[in-house]
This record gives C-alpha cells, sequence and structure tokens, in this order.
C-alpha cells in the first residue's frame, strides 16, 4: 500500500481557480498562494450573505486510541461522496500543528484516498497563519513586559502575569523559564513560561471573531495580568489591540484548497480540543454554509471534548447548530477500549468488541441529548472480521441509531456513498436542538453539567486556588460565559487509564482561566499539558527532502 505522501504527490490537482469556479466564486474573490492555495477575502461573506445557509454536519468520533479512528479521512471522504452523488459540498477542517506533525500524532488532512491537497504544504507552513498568530501572541508578550521595564505605568504585579509566551513545536524545555536577566537594560527579572501556539488565547479568538471589528474588540479585552490590586490588565489597557489585530489581517482569512477528487475545502485555524475549544473557524464554517448546500465540519478527538465544544461554544458564535452528527469509530479501538492491547487488535475478539461499545454508546447518547439525529461511520480496517462487523451493526441498530461502513481510506468518496446517501435522509429529519446548559448557570454548575451528562462522572471537585479564581471570575462579571473542559482526550474522565466508559467518578479542577477574547472560561483538570513534549521516536525522525525538493516521510 502506497503511504499518504506518495498517493498526495500522484494526485492530480487542479489550479485552485478551477475549484473556486465549483463554489461560484470569481478571480476577484480569491487572493493566490501560489497555483493551489488561496485565501478568501471576508468581504466574499458579505457578497453572498443574502445565500441561505446549507445544510451543517458534525463529524466527531469516539476517545481517540493508539489504534486510529480517522475522524479527518471520514470528513474528506464524506464530503466527495456528497459531490459524487450531485451534492454541492465542501468541507471546513482545522490546519495542523507543527508540534503534533513534528511529534507523534501526524497531520491533519485526512489519508489514502481521502485527503487534502496540496498536503506537504498544509502540513508544514500552509499561508503562514499559525505564524502569524505566534508573531501577535509574542508581540503582546513584548509589550507587556516594555510596559514593566518603562516604569510600571499600568502597576503590574510581575508575579501575577498570565500572558506566556508561545512556539509552534513541542519543547518542554520552555515550560518553565526565566526572563529579564543579564542587568537592568535587559527587563524585569520575573518567571516566565512558553505554551504551543494552538493554545494561544489569539488562536481561539481568531476562530471565533466573525470580522475584524470582531478581532478587535476581543483582542481588547484579552486578560494579560492583573494589578498589585487585584485588577485585570488587558490587551486594550496595553494599547496595542488594534497593531496586533493589523498582524492578523491576512490571517483572518479562510483558506481554500482541495481534495483529491477537487472537492473544495477550507482550513482555517487549529485549536486543541484537549486544552482550547476544538473547532476550524466561524468564518470558514460560515463562508461553507453560504457557498454549498452541505457542509461538513470536523471537531477535535471525541465527541465529550471537541464535539460538546462545537455545540456549546462554537454554535452560539455561527449561530447555527449542526443538522446532523457523525460520530466515527472503529472495531480496533472499541476492542482497545474493551481492554485488548494494541498488538492483539487484530484477532477477532467479540466480547472485548462488546465492552469497548460502552464508549460509542456513550458518545451516542450525548449527541442524542442535545436534540440533533446521529449516525455512525464505521472506518474498516482489512482485519475487521465478519462477525466483529455484525455485532457493531446490531448493538448499534439496538440503540435505533443508523450504520454505514466506510472504506474512504482505500476508495476514497466511494467508500463513503452509503454514509452520504443516509445522512440524506437524515437530515430530512427536523433537529430540537438545545445547550447542554444556560449561561446563566453559574461556572460550578456547568462544569458540574459537563462533568455529570457528558462525562458520566458523579462530582466536581475544585482545588483552593480554583475556587479563589471562580471568586475572582463572578466578581469580575464573566460568570455567565461557556466553560471550556481542558482534559485528557482519551478517557471520558480526567484519567487516561480510564478507557470504555467508567462512572461515579470525581474530577478535580485545579485552576480555572478566564479567556475573556475567547468568550470562556477554561477549567484545567488532571495533569493536561499547554505546551506537549516530543515522543522517544519522533515522527521528524523518517522526514527528509532530496535535491529536487521532494518531501518524505511526512505519513
Amino acid at each position: 500500500m502506497k503511504t499518504d505522501i506518495e498517493i498526495s504527490q500522484e494526485a492530480d490537482l487542479r489550479p485552485i481557480t478551477e475549484i473556486a469556479e465549483k463554489i461560484d466564486l470569481n478571480s476577484d474573490d480569491i487572493e493566490l498562494y501560489g497555483k493551489y492555495k488561496a485565501k478568501i477575502p471576508l468581504s466574499v461573506l458579505k457578497k453572498f450573505d443574502t445565500n441561505p445557509d446549507g445544510k451543517l454536519i458534525l463529524v466527531t468520533s469516539i476517545n481517540p486510541t493508539p489504534a486510529g479512528e480517522g475522524k479527518s479521512t471520514v470528513t474528506v471522504g464524506l464530503a466527495d461522496a456528497f459531490n459524487r452523488l450531485g451534492t454541492k459540498a465542501m468541507a471546513a477542517l482545522r490546519e495542523p500543528s507543527l508540534g503534533p506533525v513534528m511529534g507523534i500524532k501526524g497531520g491533519a488532512t485526512g489519508g489514502g484516498y481521502a485527503q487534502v491537497l496540496p498536503m506537504e504544504d498544509i502540513n508544514l507552513h500552509f499561508t503562514g497563519d499559525i505564524h502569524a498568530i505566534t508573531t501577535a501572541n509574542n508581540a503582546v508578550a513584548a509589550f507587556l513586559d516594555n510596559s514593566l521595564q518603562q516604569g510600571n505605568p499600568l502597576n503590574i504585579d510581575p508575579r501575577r502575569i498570565t500572558w506566556k509566551r508561545v512556539l509552534d513545536l513541542n519543547d518542554r524545555s520552555l515550560r518553565h523559564v526565566n526572563i529579564g536577566l543579564g542587568g537592568v537594560v535587559n527587563g524585569i527579572p520575573r518567571e516566565d513560561g512558553f505554551d504551543i501556539t494552538v493554545a494561544s488565547e489569539i488562536m481561539a479568538v481568531l476562530c471565533l471573531a466573525t470580522s475584524y471589528a470582531d478581532l478587535k474588540a476581543r483582542l481588547s479585552v484579552i486578560v494579560v495580568a492583573n494589578t498589585y490590586d487585584r485588577k485585570a490588565v488587558t490587551i486594550g489597557d496595553l494599547g496595542v489591540a488594534g497593531a496586533i489585530a493589523m498582524l492578523l489581517k491576512d490571517a483572518l482569512k479562510p483558506n481554500l484548497v482541495q481534495t483529491i477528487e477537487g472537492t473544495p475545502v477550507l482550513i482555517h485555524g487549529g485549536p486543541f480540543a484537549n486544552i482550547a475549544h476544538g473547532c476550524n473557524s466561524v468564518l470558514a464554517t460560515k463562508t461553507a454554509l453560504k457557498l454549498a448546500d452541505v457542509t461538513i465540519t470536523e471537531a477535535g478527538f471525541g465527541a465529550d471534548l471537541g464535539g460538546e465544544k462545537f455545540l456549546d461554544i462554537t454554535t452560539r458564535q455561527l449561530p447555527k447548530n449542526p443538522d446532523a452528527v457523525v460520530i466515527v469509530a472503529t472495531i480496533r479501538a472499541l476492542k482497545m477500549h474493551g481492554g485488548v492491547g494494541k498488538k492483539e487488535l487484530t484477532t477477532e475478539n467479540l466480547p472485548a468488541l462488546e465492552a469497548g461499545f460502552a464508549n460509542l454508546k456513550r458518545h451516542i447518547e450525548n449527541m442524542q441529548s442535545y436534540g440533533l439525529p446521529v449516525i455512525v461511520a464505521l472506518n474498516q480496517f482489512a482485519s475487521d472480521t465478519v462477525a466483529e462487523i455484525e455485532k457493531l451493526i446490531a448493538l448499534t441498530k439496538a440503540l435505533n441509531v443508523p450504520v454505514s461502513l466506510t472504506n474512504v481510506y482505500e476508495k476514497g468518496g466511494a467508500g463513503a456513498q452509503d454514509l452520504a446517501e443516509k445522512l440524506a435522509d437524515l437530515l430530512k429529519e427536523k433537529s430540537e436542538f438545545h445547550y447542554l446548559y444556560p449561561l446563566e448557570s453559574s461556572i460550578s454548575e456547568k462544569i458540574q453539567d459537563v462533568v455529570t451528562k457528558i462525562y458520566g462522572g458523579k462530582s466536581v471537585t475544585f482545588t483552593v486556588k480554583a475556587k479563589r479564581q471562580m471568586k475572582e471570575i463572578e466578581a469580575n462579571g464573566w460568570a455567565n460565559l461557556p466553560v471550556c473542559m481542558a482534559k485528557t482526550q482519551y478517557s471520558f474522565s480526567d484519567n487516561a487509564t480510564l478507557l470504555a466508559a467508567p462512572k461515579d467518578f470525581e474530577i478535580t479542577v485545579r485552576e480555572l482561566v478566564p479567556k475573556i477574547g475567547a468568550g470562556f472560561i477554561v477549567a484545567l483538570t488532571g495533569d493536561v499539558m499547554t505546551m506537549p513534549g516530543l515522543p522517544k521516536q519522533p515522527a521528524a525522525l523518517k522526514m527528509d527532502i532530496d535535491e529536487d525538493g521532494k518531501i518524505s516521510g511526512l505519513f
């Protein structure tokens, strides 16, 4: 079997101008970044504003495992499948971060014959959006430290600076650093640290902003520090919101690319779902909804993280709820949730499959609890036996939920035609969408709702630090914001080793971080980190480039 990069390099890319024509965009509606990439100016959204919104499909999954689920691959193949059926469809996806690309997770452009192209560009530097966010974030840090150096007119307490510098790589050595050393001319000595760029609040702001004015307004209220008398200091207080917005002028525009089959795809923004809200930009999704009859978007990690956050955070900004939800699962992953080790996944094991099905069942029930129609996409592997497939279909149908076998990795859009046909019927149903919690609930009540109603836990414990922060959030008038849970992606709980569908566990919230520009409160649980580290054998060890500039080893 050819590798993903070999398949992508052999694909016949169309000029991006031809892809744009499929969604009624002319040469004046796009800004070319070479031959196969383009940005879509915000004026295009205004131009097509009177178009009715198309249907919106959210693709999510079970809790991820090392066995793989293929959520992005199914998303891409599904968009191709709808176009094969004669439905004008687009996909809206997140942009890969270089940290996971060079580390262990890999890219985010699908795989096999269900890929977004040009794969190498997208997985490396693309159109520079993440670099622009890195620069904007670090510019804020520079202006903040300069304010301290120049007499500290804002009365900032250096011990209560919350803004960190960022880098789009996994680098554990930078989690905690000391800066300003070496004498008076080098700044005020203090403790600092780095997050990965996709964890920056500016990334979240870019993905939730709906216009340049909204972008600037959101940047203005980002809290970067506190004064000696515990008052919040914002980017607006530093007086540089306009300058930071200027650095993001081009980054705010969605990026247009294509699948192997020539389906238009918007890739824009890349917040992680375990430490941020995990969805592509609102602007990209809004644009696709105006240009296509069906838009397929994806939320990061499992439905307990990206799925919940899309429904409780992102939809409030669109504002549109999904018309249907696809939950991607594999027999291999479900057997791993049922207690099977990675080396035994190719051996038929019906008891383990049934035990692991509890994970899928809870995700199904969770998505249904929002009042949305749900379908399961079984992403097939060659090792899946007939008995295992029949067992999973029977278990799913027992819940009165449709299931479709997909094989987009090998067949592209043809491998998701059954899924697209079943979704076409599902989209005719009227959803009765409602949020998990009202914004008027307290911070603790919202977190309790997520933990008990989505995760299956019994209670939430707040550390002394978190309780103090909750009082400060309430005192500042921020308690009416949604919550963004930061926890391990591997389990419903905050313990990565508790697979399947654990019950009656407690979750400890160790810290609450107000992200006022993004418009949510982050609740940090377990040992989740905002700057990942590299594995023992990083993916970068297999990557190379030859004399002709041809890349190899990129998945």
